[in-house]
């Protein structure tokens, strides 16, 4: 039975040790979380244009907004630096424990729906980074 580690030899600890490790982050994964569709996308004042460079696979942001005036486990997911939605509110809140706790998370986009320009429907997976 292979156990999916990689055992220490010379030529990985050379690899290591010219950059210190730097890049490698070991035992990394994504773990599947939820699939949403993101929440608010027709109030982003800028959607009809961003939503042109939304496609499938694309990564989106995902930030935490405990300031926020109507949820206070507000999770705001973003294409570069605009905010095109949040995690739902009914989903949101063991996530913004999690990263209020210093988890990682990663959303990615699944499906993009453009029937309504003004008010796109977009599916995202979202997995924790452990």
């Amino acid at each position: 039975m292979e156990s999916g580690l990689i055992k220490l030899n010379p030529q990985l600890m050379s690899i290591l040790q010219n950059n210190g490790g730097q890049d490698i982050i070991p035992f990394q994964r994504e773990i599947f979380v939820m699939n949403v569709y993101v929440a608010g996308t027709g109030y982003c004042k800028n959607i009809e244009e961003l939503q042109q460079d939304i496609e499938t696979n694309t990564n989106l942001t995902m930030r935490r907004q405990p300031d926020n005036e109507v949820d206070q486990y507000a999770i705001g997911l973003y294409h570069h630096q605009h905010r095109i939605g949040w995690v739902p509110m009914k989903n949101n809140l063991v996530m913004a424990r999690l990263m209020d706790a210093g988890k990682m998370f990663t959303c990615k986009v699944v499906k993009v729906n453009r029937k309504d320009p003004s008010w796109p429907r977009i599916n995202v997976s979202i997995y924790m980074v452990d």
